[in-house]
């Protein structure tokens, strides 16, 4: 990708080329950007973090660059997962590691998503909340005395632009100029999950539901009763068996009017017998943008789409009845027109942009850096050449309080 797009040769792999007998590979430079592998630290996969084996650690083969070459800035990014509840351990040796290295960093992750920036800054209608790190090369000692500093940016609209504004069709290719249009259709058995349910939502409007609720709607659970044992399970999941039992006591007879209809979603996978609506006021699933999820089939308005998944989660556009090609996809990613994705499966092409960085968001992120560390970046560049020559002598370790 990078060779055809860009004319540029990567090196290698980052592991090899960080070894120290040959980190004369790594040349001099002002700017580290990276991003490492996400998968010990999202949601989706097992959280392991730093004890995640192979992935986990090349976080530390980045700082073996830092460590040799002292780039002025570094700048990386990361699942939002990474600054989350089960993470808290990780989240401190980063900055711990980075500050040791001579950054300064904040303590506070910054998060943004590029759905929050007008396009005219190079945003885009995709909700994808990425942690970035943004550090600045200051001499150990003054990293760990600037803890206090700011988050980059906030996680919220930018100058009050509204995400609302989004429309998501503005990004689609005409059908009738996408050669493989097939391809990206959806199966009988899809159509067949989303009749019911669309048929569930119109059902519920003619009895007087103005407004679906948001809670996620199981179809096996919409009840008089609740299961036996129930009182053992974890609260969240008590209180959507309750909000799913109230659901149906007050419109039983237009519930099982529906039920009988679609015979109880019979022969649907457990993962199609369950709806999160949060379109609002749209009136039918086929106006709205969909998810086929592991959870159910989530439903919402035509503005913005979920985040990119390197899985087989591609949304659809109800509208058209299909799925968003990779040629849409990659300019949500803020890629141009003309990116080639080459002879490849549509497969490797949506995994690629799973994996991807938001080039608006990441350039917003990045430029908002520069100007707070204004003034270090000025006093940075004074003081490299001392930094670097105190390179082979490392200096005690230090560690965060428990409360930073």
């Amino acid at each position: 990708m990078y060779e055809k797009n860009w004319d540029l040769e990567p090196e290698g792999d980052i592991v090899p080329l960080t070894d120290p007998k040959v980190s004369e590979a790594i040349p001099a430079h002002d700017v580290l950007a990276a991003g490492f592998p996400c998968q010990p630290f999202s949601k989706s996969g097992k959280q392991h973090g730093f004890r995640d084996s192979t992935r986990g650690t090349l976080f530390f083969n980045i700082c073996q660059i830092l460590e040799r070459r002292r780039p002025t800035i570094v700048f990386l990014e990361n699942v939002r997962n990474l600054a989350g509840p089960r993470q808290r351990e990780t989240w401190r040796t980063i900055v711990e590691e980075l500050r040791n290295l001579g950054y300064a960093v904040s303590d506070e992750p910054t998060v943004f998503s590029p759905h929050l920036l007008p396009p005219e800054l190079g945003g885009a209608p995709q909700v994808r909340e990425r942690v970035f790190i943004f550090g600045v090369q200051v001499g150990r000692d003054r990293a760990w005395e600037m803890t206090d500093l700011p988050t980059v940016v906030k996680n919220v609209p930018r100058d009050g632009f509204d995400p609302q504004s989004w429309d998501i069709q503005k990004y689609l290719t005409d059908d009738r100029e996408i050669e493989d249009l097939d391809k990206f259709r959806l199966s009988a058995s899809e159509i067949r999950w989303i009749e019911a349910w669309d048929d569930f939502v119109t059902t519920l409007r003619e009895d007087g539901v103005s407004r679906l609720p948001g809670f996620p709607i199981w179809a096996d659970h919409l009840r008089a009763r609740l299961p036996r044992g129930y009182r053992d399970l974890p609260s969240w999941k008590i209180d959507f068996l309750e909000k799913n039992k109230n659901l149906y006591v007050d419109h039983r007879a237009a519930i099982d009017s529906w039920l009988t209809r679609w015979e109880g979603l019979a022969g649907f996978p457990l993962s199609r017998r369950k709806l999160e609506w949060q379109a609002q006021d749209m009136e039918s699933l086929w106006d709205c943008v969909m998810h086929l999820r592991p959870s159910g089939i989530r439903a919402k308005r035509p503005t913005y789409l979920p985040a990119l998944v390197a899985i087989t989660q591609t949304s659809i556009y109800g509208p058209r009845r299909r799925r968003i090609t990779p040629d849409e996809a990659k300019l949500l990613q803020g890629l141009p027109h003309d990116f080639e994705f080459g002879e490849q499966s549509h497969a490797a092409s949506y995994k690629q942009l799973g994996n991807g960085v938001s080039v608006g968001a990441a350039k917003y992120v990045f430029e908002n850096g520069v100007k707070l560390f204004q003034d270090e970046l000025l006093q940075s560049a004074r003081h490299l050449a001392g930094i670097s020559r105190r390179v082979g002598r490392p200096a005690p370790r230090k560690k965060l309080s428990r409360s930073a």
